[in-house]
């Protein structure tokens, strides 16, 4: 019987001729792919902050028509009136560090669960305008902004800078002395330790610690500079009460720890060497098998939450009380309007215009802003 000779590869123009992509070649196409187009959105999303940057009160909603310039009638920490350049410019290089700092770090060790953080801990930027609102933060204007009528930037009192990009080394920063401490401790103690059988509650404790010294050492700096101010405090638990640098010492220092307190203990590995935030995306369903997606979404998912119920919910039941009677005398930024939702500043005599805000109605317990008599003899903020 003669043997049938099939048509070689070469003859059979029907026959596909590509070659076959390994799936780890095809995995590693894709990952490239997806950085090309992370790489594309930041320099679109840089183009577009760079076209849209404004500086000074520029909105009729906050600008003050009556004001030409930017006098200040408050001196800055040791009088020197270049501090908001010298800290924008700052900004600009700690970015750049922190960019290629993580680019190096990431390169070596993917996916790490602290460079995961890291990136959380960037996103929670999309709530700083209304962390503004709700704590009577008010940035000076003359500080690089989005435009202030955008709708989610104009939630701040005046301008949204954006020097709140490195959010990352503020609410991150505490929980590395605080883990080594924890780490130290454990050492020089047995194993039926308050330590040992309470890591996290032990690791939150000295993030408390650290957290509150750092943000109160940074934050009265930094209103010293006149890079912002708290334009309205409560006076119990606050210092410099009625200066135009007054500080909500007991309230923003340590609800401020609710967010760096649960970046901390989700980074915290036991002796299976699993962070919390790992264990707790094991236990979820839909992330089986996709453990860093899972870790991620963990992470994003609690630190927003705390930031917004536990951070700026606990402030926005402060501002609704009416509690927070003490302001900033005198208003230190009079190229804009003074920012007084609740009439405390006129009625302490501070000279308008003055300017409500955005939820300046229900969000405050109040339905807009009300009706105030200055006072007749003058006031602690009359000029």
């Amino acid at each position: 019987m003669a043997t049938q000779l099939l048509p070689s590869r070469e003859a059979n123009p029907l026959k596909d001729d590509r070659a076959v992509v390994p799936p780890s070649n095809r995995r590693d196409t894709q990952i490239g792919v997806l950085w090309g187009l992370l790489i594309c959105a930041v320099v679109v999303f840089i183009i577009v902050v760079a076209h849209n940057a404004r500086r000074g009160a520029v909105a009729a909603r906050i600008k003050n028509p009556n004001v030409q310039g930017a006098p200040r009638p408050v001196r800055p920490l040791f009088g020197w009136t270049h501090w908001i350049t010298f800290l924008q410019i700052s900004t600009v290089v700690a970015l750049v560090l922190i960019v290629v700092t993580f680019v190096v770090l990431w390169r070596r060790k993917p996916y790490h669960p602290i460079l995961l953080m890291a990136i959380v801990c960037t996103t929670l930027v999309w709530q700083d305008p209304i962390m503004n609102w709700a704590p009577y933060a008010v940035y000076n204007p003359q500080l690089w902004h989005w435009p202030e009528t955008w709708p989610l930037v104009s939630m701040s009192p005046t301008v949204e800078p954006f020097i709140v990009l490195g959010y990352v080394m503020f609410y991150l920063a505490p929980f590395f002395p605080a883990i080594w401490v924890l780490r130290r401790l454990q050492r020089n103690r047995n194993v039926d330790s308050f330590v040992w059988r309470h890591p996290l509650i032990s690791l939150a404790l000295l993030i408390y610690v650290f957290g509150f010294i750092y943000d109160a050492i940074q934050e009265i700096l930094l209103i010293r500079t006149q890079l912002y101010i708290y334009s309205q405090v409560i006076p119990f638990g606050s210092v410099f009460t009625g200066r135009t640098y007054q500080f909500p010492l007991l309230w923003e220092s340590s609800l401020v720890t609710a967010v760096m307190i649960p970046a901390g203990v989700l980074l915290y590995r036991d002796d299976s060497g699993r962070t919390v935030a790992e264990k707790l995306a094991q236990r979820i369903r839909g992330f089986r098998g996709r453990e860093v997606l899972g870790t991620f979404a963990v992470m994003f998912l609690i630190l927003n939450a705390c930031y917004f119920v536990l951070y700026g919910g606990s402030f926005a039941v402060i501002r609704g009380s009416g509690v927070a009677t003490s302001v900033a005398c005198p208003w230190p930024f009079p190229e804009a309007k003074v920012y007084d939702p609740q009439g405390f500043y006129e009625q302490a005599g501070q000279p308008g215009p003055y300017s409500s805000g955005i939820w300046s109605g229900w969000a405050t317990g109040q339905s807009g802003r009300p009706d105030v008599s200055p006072p007749v003899n003058g006031g602690r903020c009359s000029p």
